[in-house]
Formats: structure tokens, sequence, C-alpha cells
């Protein structure tokens, strides 16, 4: 029995969903209906059974404990977590994972690529599709996966099909870059172009065959960083020398539109990639009005709309074709002809270095989160929720000292040499220059209101001595 490696990549910022999707929390760590993540919903969309295998996970160096979190929410372990110094595209990340499988004995293993930011709405037509990559793939091909389009899409990279046979596979006589509107409308009407899906099937061996052959660079740069990486755990984190000098390129261009005995599977599962704000149209079900709604909205007038709240009331009255999107510190405003344009806002913020671009008011940590509640001249005041079992590290400031407020939970304190305990409304003083920890040992969630006082209040401030989370080195 061929055994199956799920390889999940959660690269990209999904700047096109700002403002609820960020860099610090991109598009596959959100949930877009108050329930999985779309990480989650990838990972248990996979099939739980002998034949495949704990999945392999490609992530920014930044977003493992958003990893690690999510997925024992889920109660789907990863078997290795390899962690990208900086984003190289999709061809690297697949082939750092593939020399993971090879080092496990697993090169005869056959290869499932999913990025973590997919949606399904036919969980039986992905995995039949699946079942035929993978059968397919056992022979030695090359499989990725064509979705017939139902609308002109410029958005989507497409591929030809040619003839197609009865195992269910489709021939691929070429990879076709995004067209425009004049072009893809021939596309739907002509039936034997698909969308490109992104999600590929292959034996490990087969890859790194390819790889080597096709893209030298790649693969050196990406055997370099692996073997001079380190490993902590089921984090692998890669070289960032070795992987700072790997070409980035993605799957398609590095080797599938080069290689021989590529095939498709044709797939019918309602998918959508979630790239922007008008894709969830495809996703949610629009009301009598063609809206969607999420979250606490009222409308008046207002058609073929989406309406997006998550921490106040929206109201709109008299519009058509909006796409209006709120968060707690940020509100979006856009016609859904210039969706596509919304990542050009991100990049101004990036440009004027405001935080709205990179993180969400609400910041997570793998001890919890911190909420900033107010900043002035010489002080910041923040809201820290801290896990069941959870501590921060033991640490220190050169600039500020800090005053802690317990609001709910029990707090366990270490200033210096002394280790105590504070209820709700008892407080403490941390001066500059103390060795300090804030843990939760019980099991309810720990609220703290810290209040900061220094001539520099920034996150780079802070000298660890003690971590669980390994970012001593990092400090």
């Amino acid at each position: 029995m061929t055994k199956v490696i799920p390889v999940i990549l959660t690269g990209g910022n999904g700047t096109r969903l700002w403002p609820l999707s960020r860099q610090a929390q991109p598009k596959p760590f959100l949930s877009l209906n108050g329930g999985l993540t779309l990480l989650q919903a990838t990972l248990t969309r996979i099939a739980a059974d002998e034949r495949t295998a704990s999945p392999l996970v490609v992530c920014n160096s930044e977003h493992r404990f958003l990893v690690a979190e999510q997925c024992n929410e889920v109660q789907r372990d990863p078997e290795l977590v390899l962690l990208e110094p900086n984003g190289r595209d999709t061809a690297p990340a697949l082939t750092t994972a593939a020399m993971a499988a090879s080092e496990s004995n697993d090169e005869d293993a056959v290869l499932l690529v999913m990025p973590a930011d997919h949606v399904f709405r036919d969980q039986a037509a992905f995995r039949q599709g699946v079942e035929t990559a993978v059968a397919a793939a056992e022979d030695g091909r090359l499989l990725t996966f064509g979705v017939r389009p139902d609308r002109v899409e410029t958005g989507y990279g497409y591929l030809h099909a040619g003839v197609c046979g009865a195992d269910g596979t489709c021939e691929v006589r070429r990879f076709v870059e995004k067209p425009d509107a004049q072009t893809a409308q021939s596309y739907l009407e002509f039936g034997e172009h698909y969308w490109n899906s992104g999600i590929f099937a292959m034996r490990t061996s087969r890859w790194l065959e390819e790889a080597e052959r096709h893209t030298p660079a790649i693969f050196e740069a990406c055997r370099s960083a692996y073997h001079e990486g380190h490993r902590n755990g089921n984090f692998h984190q890669l070289n960032a020398t070795a992987f700072g000098e790997c070409p980035a390129e993605s799957i398609d261009y590095a080797v599938m539109e080069r290689a021989e005995r590529v095939a498709m599977v044709p797939l019918d599962a309602g998918w959508s990639d979630v790239g922007s704000w008008r894709s969830l149209n495809e996703v949610f079900e629009c009301d009598a009005d063609g809206n969607v709604v999420r979250g606490d909205v009222l409308m008046h007038n207002t058609r073929d709309s989406i309406v997006s709240a998550h921490s106040r009331l929206v109201t709109t009255v008299g519009l058509s074709d909006v796409i209006v999107a709120e968060t707690q510190d940020a509100v979006l405003v856009v016609h859904k002809d210039q969706v596509q344009d919304v990542k050009k806002v991100v990049q101004n913020l990036d440009n004027d270095e405001r935080d709205e671009g990179r993180q969400h008011r609400r910041v997570p940590r793998p001890w919890g989160a911190y909420e900033p509640l107010d900043l002035g001249e010489c002080y910041q005041v923040k809201r820290l929720t801290v896990s069941p079992g959870a501590e921060l590290s033991l640490q220190m400031h050169y600039h500020r000292s800090e005053h802690w407020v317990v609001v709910s939970g029990t707090a366990r304190v270490t200033i210096g040499d002394d280790t105590f305990e504070l209820e709700p409304n008892q407080s403490t003083h941390i001066p500059i220059g103390t060795v300090h920890r804030l843990a939760n040992p019980h099991t309810e969630p720990l609220e703290v209101i810290e209040v900061q006082s220094g001539d520099y209040l920034g996150e780079d401030d802070i000298v660890r001595f003690d971590d669980v989370y390994g970012r001593i080195e990092s400090a």
C-alpha cells in the first residue's frame, strides 16, 4: 500500500483579503464562518486512514506557534513543521518537504500538495479526486488538479487539457498564464481550459528527480537549507543563509511546465482559493438581494454586496456591488470591480510603516495574546490574555517598567527571586532592569492589564533568560 503524505503550504499574506488577513495572521489562520480556520479545514479534509501519514506543514518562521496551536485544536499533529526564514514561493517549499520525506525513507510515498487556504464545498468529490490522483501518481506521473471554470476569470492561471483517459486523468497540453478578459471568455466557451488550482500529487522521488533536473539552483539551495538547518521537536528551522540564496519560483514554473508525464485530474468539488473579498460569493450563500453578510450588520436598499463586521455594528444604505469589511482597527470600502487593488492599500500601509498592514489589534502569542488599549508619550497600556497552563518568558527590559493588574483568573508572578500569586484586583510593579515572569498555572484564562512606562516601549526591548517556546536565540 502506497503511503500518502499531505504537504500543506501556508505561505502568502493574502493581502487582497485585508483588513481580515494580515502578515502576522494571514488567510490560512483565519476563520471565515466562525468555525474552523482555513488551515484546520485543510487538515480535517484529509482522509484519516492507515494509508495517510501525518502531514508535513511548511510555514513562515513567524507563524510556527499559530500552526502548532491550530493543529492541536483539531488533534491533527504534523509529522514535521518546516520553518522558512522568508518566503521563496511554492517550488522551494515543496522541495524541502520532499527532502524531509525522503530522509524518513518515504521516497516512494505520494506527496499530496495543498495550499492551506482553499475551500471545498463538496468534500466527497475532493476525496474522490485525490484517490484518482494518487492512483495515477503511483506510476510516476506528476498530477495537477484542474477546476472547470464557471465564469470569466482573469485572476487564475489555466490548464489546457488534452485527451482524457479511462482512469479519470487528462493530458496537459500546456500551462497558461493569467489571461485577459477576452481570452478568458474564449476559454469558457471553448471548454478545454481549466483553472489551475495549485494542488498537486507526485511520488517523492519523482519530484526530487525533476527538481534537480530542471531547477538545480533551487534543489541545491534547498538541500543546503534543509541539512544545515536545526530541529527542535517537530519544528525544523531551515538555514537562513542558504534558503535566502534560493530562487523564488512556483511549482508550475519550476517543474510542471517543463517535465514530462504531467497529467491533470478534473475537479468538480465547489473549489475556491478565497483569493479576494469577491470570492466570498463562492463560499457563502447570498440572501434574496444577492448580499453576503457576516457579523452584526443591518442593511437597507443594498444589493449584490458583501458586508463583514467583526467588532461592531455596521450599517449600509443605498449601496450595490460594494464590499465593506470592518475589524477593530480598520474599515475597507471597495467596489467589487476593484478588489484586486486592495493589495495596493497594504503596500501603502507598509510604505508608511503602519502596523495596520502587518498585524491585527489583537496580537497572537504562543502563550495567548495581547491587545493595545492606549498609547501616549512614554506610556502604553495593554490587555494580556494568558492561556491556561501557559507562561511568558523569564525576561527583563532595559527601557521600561511595568505594572500588572489582574482582571480575571489567578496569576503566578516571578519578580527577581520572589514568586507569588495575584488574584483579581491585585497588582504588582516591575522596575526597569528587573527579571520577571508572568504565568497562568490554572485551568481558566488569565487577563491582566499591563501599564508600561519608559523612554522606549518597542517589542524588541526584551531580554529572555528562559522560554518554553524556544525564543531565546531570536530575542
